[in-house]
Protein backbone atom coordinates (compact mmCIF):
# COMPACT_ATOMS: atom_id res chain seq x y z
CA UNK A 1 0.00 0.00 0.00
CA UNK A 2 3.18 2.32 0.91
CA UNK A 3 4.79 1.47 -2.62
CA UNK A 4 1.50 2.08 -4.04
CA UNK A 5 0.58 5.77 -2.13
CA UNK A 6 4.45 6.76 -3.20
CA UNK A 7 3.74 6.01 -6.91
CA UNK A 8 0.54 7.82 -6.79
CA UNK A 9 2.74 10.89 -5.18
CA UNK A 10 5.40 10.61 -7.97
CA UNK A 11 2.83 11.08 -10.44
CA UNK A 12 0.91 13.76 -9.22
CA UNK A 13 4.37 15.89 -8.38
CA UNK A 14 5.25 14.94 -12.58
CA UNK A 15 1.69 16.08 -13.74
CA UNK A 16 2.61 19.09 -11.80
CA UNK A 17 5.46 19.78 -13.08
CA UNK A 18 4.33 19.43 -16.86
CA UNK A 19 1.79 21.88 -15.71
CA UNK A 20 4.34 24.40 -14.33
CA UNK A 21 5.95 23.43 -17.50
CA UNK A 22 2.78 24.15 -20.27
CA UNK A 23 2.12 27.43 -18.04
CA UNK A 24 5.77 29.34 -18.60
CA UNK A 25 5.74 27.97 -22.35
CA UNK A 26 2.09 29.93 -22.79
CA UNK A 27 3.42 33.42 -20.56
CA UNK A 28 6.30 33.14 -22.03
CA UNK A 29 5.14 33.29 -25.60
CA UNK A 30 2.68 36.04 -24.82
CA UNK A 31 5.37 38.13 -23.46
CA UNK A 32 8.25 37.27 -26.34
CA UNK A 33 5.27 38.00 -28.59
CA UNK A 34 4.75 41.86 -27.77
CA UNK A 35 5.66 44.88 -29.68
CA UNK A 36 10.03 45.33 -29.13
CA UNK A 37 12.44 47.47 -30.89
CA UNK A 38 15.99 46.12 -32.23
CA UNK A 39 18.28 49.27 -32.79
CA UNK A 40 15.94 51.12 -35.23
CA UNK A 41 13.93 48.46 -36.35
CA UNK A 42 10.46 48.37 -35.19
CA UNK A 43 8.92 44.76 -34.18
CA UNK A 44 4.80 44.66 -34.28
CA UNK A 45 2.66 42.12 -32.59
CA UNK A 46 3.06 38.89 -33.38
CA UNK A 47 -0.36 37.77 -34.77
CA UNK A 48 -0.76 34.29 -34.04
CA UNK A 49 -3.68 32.24 -36.11
CA UNK A 50 -3.25 28.18 -35.36
CA UNK A 51 -6.85 26.19 -36.59
CA UNK A 52 -7.08 22.33 -36.87
CA UNK A 53 -9.62 21.27 -39.42
CA UNK A 54 -11.82 17.80 -39.16
CA UNK A 55 -9.39 15.52 -41.28
CA UNK A 56 -7.05 16.67 -38.29
CA UNK A 57 -4.77 19.35 -40.61
CA UNK A 58 -3.23 22.65 -39.38
CA UNK A 59 -2.90 25.43 -40.56
CA UNK A 60 -0.59 27.77 -38.54
CA UNK A 61 0.24 31.48 -39.43
CA UNK A 62 2.51 34.02 -37.63
CA UNK A 63 2.51 37.40 -38.77
CA UNK A 64 4.46 40.69 -38.02
CA UNK A 65 5.16 44.11 -39.44
CA UNK A 66 8.55 45.36 -39.37
CA UNK A 67 9.54 48.73 -39.66
CA UNK A 68 12.86 49.15 -41.62
CA UNK A 69 14.92 51.90 -43.14
CA UNK A 70 13.94 51.78 -46.76
CA UNK A 71 17.68 51.97 -48.37
CA UNK A 72 18.43 48.93 -46.52
CA UNK A 73 15.66 47.09 -46.99
CA UNK A 74 16.07 48.23 -50.47
CA UNK A 75 19.83 46.62 -50.29
CA UNK A 76 18.82 43.25 -49.31
CA UNK A 77 15.74 42.87 -52.01
CA UNK A 78 17.28 40.22 -53.57
CA UNK A 79 16.88 36.79 -54.22
CA UNK A 80 20.26 35.88 -52.63
CA UNK A 81 19.10 37.43 -49.74
CA UNK A 82 15.41 35.79 -50.13
CA UNK A 83 17.82 32.16 -49.42
CA UNK A 84 19.54 34.21 -46.59
CA UNK A 85 16.37 35.02 -44.92
CA UNK A 86 14.98 31.29 -45.19
CA UNK A 87 18.05 29.79 -44.29
CA UNK A 88 18.55 31.89 -40.98
CA UNK A 89 15.30 30.35 -40.50
CA UNK A 90 16.63 26.70 -39.82
CA UNK A 91 19.93 28.17 -38.49
CA UNK A 92 17.77 29.60 -35.45
CA UNK A 93 16.24 26.00 -35.36
CA UNK A 94 19.69 24.60 -34.21
CA UNK A 95 20.49 27.46 -32.24
CA UNK A 96 17.04 27.43 -29.54
CA UNK A 97 17.68 23.94 -29.06
CA UNK A 98 21.57 24.26 -27.97
CA UNK A 99 22.37 22.10 -30.82
CA UNK A 100 19.97 19.02 -30.54
CA UNK A 101 18.41 19.79 -33.61
CA UNK A 102 20.58 19.65 -36.69
CA UNK A 103 19.35 20.64 -40.55
CA UNK A 104 20.90 18.59 -42.77
CA UNK A 105 20.57 19.67 -46.45
CA UNK A 106 20.53 17.58 -49.95
CA UNK A 107 20.13 18.92 -53.39
CA UNK A 108 16.79 18.01 -53.36
CA UNK A 109 15.83 17.38 -49.86
CA UNK A 110 16.01 19.49 -46.22
CA UNK A 111 16.11 17.56 -43.19
CA UNK A 112 15.45 18.35 -39.18
CA UNK A 113 16.81 15.75 -37.25
CA UNK A 114 17.58 15.41 -33.75
CA UNK A 115 20.89 14.94 -33.26
CA UNK A 116 21.74 13.14 -36.75
CA UNK A 117 19.88 10.76 -38.78
CA UNK A 118 18.34 8.59 -38.76
CA UNK A 119 16.40 10.70 -36.28
CA UNK A 120 14.48 12.97 -38.48
CA UNK A 121 11.65 14.73 -37.43
CA UNK A 122 10.79 16.60 -40.49
CA UNK A 123 11.88 16.11 -44.09
CA UNK A 124 11.03 18.71 -46.59
CA UNK A 125 11.73 18.81 -50.34
CA UNK A 126 13.84 21.26 -51.75
CA UNK A 127 12.81 24.85 -51.72
CA UNK A 128 10.53 26.50 -54.18
CA UNK A 129 11.04 30.72 -54.67
CA UNK A 130 9.16 33.22 -56.13
CA UNK A 131 9.69 36.71 -56.07
CA UNK A 132 8.87 39.80 -57.63
CA UNK A 133 9.90 43.91 -56.51
CA UNK A 134 7.34 43.46 -53.86
CA UNK A 135 7.01 40.61 -52.23
CA UNK A 136 8.88 37.13 -51.77
CA UNK A 137 7.94 33.40 -50.80
CA UNK A 138 9.92 30.46 -50.12
CA UNK A 139 8.00 27.03 -49.53
CA UNK A 140 9.23 23.69 -48.72
CA UNK A 141 6.59 21.34 -49.36
CA UNK A 142 6.41 18.50 -46.17
CA UNK A 143 7.66 15.14 -47.19
CA UNK A 144 7.59 12.67 -44.00
CA UNK A 145 9.34 12.38 -40.26
CA UNK A 146 8.86 10.92 -37.15
CA UNK A 147 6.48 14.04 -36.05
CA UNK A 148 4.23 13.78 -39.53
CA UNK A 149 1.05 11.54 -38.90
CA UNK A 150 0.54 9.28 -41.84
CA UNK A 151 -2.03 11.02 -43.56
CA UNK A 152 0.39 13.99 -44.40
CA UNK A 153 3.19 11.60 -45.21
CA UNK A 154 4.05 12.61 -49.21
CA UNK A 155 0.57 15.33 -49.29
CA UNK A 156 0.34 18.65 -49.62
CA UNK A 157 1.34 20.40 -46.88
CA UNK A 158 4.16 22.65 -46.53
CA UNK A 159 5.94 25.33 -44.36
CA UNK A 160 6.25 28.85 -46.19
CA UNK A 161 7.68 32.26 -45.45
CA UNK A 162 6.18 35.08 -47.14
CA UNK A 163 7.56 38.50 -47.48
CA UNK A 164 5.80 41.74 -48.35
CA UNK A 165 7.14 45.07 -48.49
CA UNK A 166 6.01 48.56 -48.88
CA UNK A 167 5.89 52.90 -47.67
CA UNK A 168 6.12 52.77 -43.96
CA UNK A 169 4.42 55.29 -41.56
CA UNK A 170 7.63 57.31 -41.17
CA UNK A 171 9.96 58.96 -43.84
CA UNK A 172 12.51 56.92 -45.05
CA UNK A 173 11.62 53.64 -43.53
CA UNK A 174 9.58 50.68 -45.43
CA UNK A 175 7.01 48.14 -43.83
CA UNK A 176 8.41 44.28 -43.85
CA UNK A 177 5.50 42.27 -43.39
CA UNK A 178 6.77 38.51 -42.78
CA UNK A 179 4.56 35.41 -42.86
CA UNK A 180 5.68 31.83 -41.61
CA UNK A 181 2.97 29.50 -42.56
CA UNK A 182 2.31 26.25 -42.21
CA UNK A 183 -0.66 24.70 -44.00
CA UNK A 184 -2.19 21.09 -43.62
CA UNK A 185 -0.07 19.98 -41.66
CA UNK A 186 -0.56 16.42 -39.77
CA UNK A 187 1.21 16.69 -36.26
CA UNK A 188 1.57 12.89 -34.97
CA UNK A 189 1.62 14.08 -31.72
CA UNK A 190 -2.24 14.74 -32.46
CA UNK A 191 -2.80 11.94 -33.66
CA UNK A 192 -0.92 9.40 -31.43
CA UNK A 193 -2.07 11.63 -28.08
CA UNK A 194 -4.15 14.49 -28.34
CA UNK A 195 -4.60 17.81 -30.11
CA UNK A 196 -4.80 19.73 -27.10
CA UNK A 197 -0.99 17.83 -26.52
CA UNK A 198 -0.13 19.44 -29.86
CA UNK A 199 -1.42 22.99 -29.43
CA UNK A 200 0.43 23.26 -25.96
CA UNK A 201 4.02 21.89 -26.96
CA UNK A 202 4.79 21.85 -30.60
CA UNK A 203 2.70 24.32 -31.87
CA UNK A 204 3.49 27.26 -28.71
CA UNK A 205 7.45 26.46 -29.89
CA UNK A 206 6.70 27.15 -33.16
CA UNK A 207 5.70 30.83 -32.14
CA UNK A 208 8.46 31.25 -29.81
CA UNK A 209 10.72 30.10 -32.98
CA UNK A 210 9.01 32.37 -35.31
CA UNK A 211 9.19 35.47 -32.21
CA UNK A 212 13.00 35.00 -32.17
CA UNK A 213 13.12 34.46 -36.54
CA UNK A 214 11.89 37.88 -36.53
CA UNK A 215 14.55 39.50 -33.86
CA UNK A 216 17.01 37.94 -36.31
CA UNK A 217 15.78 39.54 -39.05
CA UNK A 218 15.86 42.77 -37.22
CA UNK A 219 19.27 42.51 -36.14
CA UNK A 220 19.97 41.92 -39.87
CA UNK A 221 21.70 38.64 -38.40
CA UNK A 222 21.18 36.62 -42.00
CA UNK A 223 22.82 32.83 -42.49
CA UNK A 224 24.70 32.96 -45.55
CA UNK A 225 23.12 31.48 -48.91
CA UNK A 226 24.02 27.87 -49.50
CA UNK A 227 23.99 28.26 -53.15
CA UNK A 228 26.70 29.91 -54.94
CA UNK A 229 24.50 31.12 -58.22
CA UNK A 230 21.11 33.28 -58.11
CA UNK A 231 19.25 34.42 -60.90
CA UNK A 232 17.98 38.00 -61.10
CA UNK A 233 14.14 38.88 -59.68
CA UNK A 234 12.51 38.77 -63.19
CA UNK A 235 13.43 35.13 -63.99
CA UNK A 236 12.28 33.81 -60.83
CA UNK A 237 7.87 33.09 -60.86
CA UNK A 238 5.91 36.48 -59.69
CA UNK A 239 4.08 35.56 -56.69
CA UNK A 240 0.01 35.21 -56.95
CA UNK A 241 -2.25 35.13 -54.29
CA UNK A 242 -3.04 36.18 -50.92
CA UNK A 243 -0.82 36.02 -48.58
CA UNK A 244 -1.25 33.51 -45.60
CA UNK A 245 -2.96 36.21 -43.39
CA UNK A 246 -5.48 37.04 -46.04
CA UNK A 247 -5.92 33.39 -46.70
CA UNK A 248 -9.21 31.28 -45.61
CA UNK A 249 -9.51 28.65 -43.15
CA UNK A 250 -7.00 25.32 -42.46
CA UNK A 251 -9.05 22.09 -44.46
CA UNK A 252 -8.36 22.26 -48.28
CA UNK A 253 -11.43 19.95 -48.86
CA UNK A 254 -13.76 22.47 -47.60
CA UNK A 255 -13.83 21.15 -44.24
CA UNK A 256 -14.76 23.82 -40.86
CA UNK A 257 -11.78 24.34 -38.78
CA UNK A 258 -11.59 25.38 -34.97
CA UNK A 259 -8.73 27.08 -33.50
CA UNK A 260 -6.17 25.89 -31.28
CA UNK A 261 -4.27 28.78 -31.03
Amino acid sequence: MNAFLLVLEILAVIAALILLALALIALGTKLVCRPSKVGKVEIGALQDSTQTDQRGAVRSVQSADLQISSHTLEAIWTPMHLERLAHTYWRFLTRCTLGLVQIQYTEQERFIVLICRPFVLLSFRKPEYQMDQHRGIVRWRIERGILVAAPGVNSDGYLEIDVARRPGTKPGMSTLHVDVEIDNYFPSIAAWIAQWVYAATQSKAHVLVCCAYLRSIAHGDLAEAKSVHFVPIDQLPTPSGPRPRDRGNAGGDGAPAQSTS
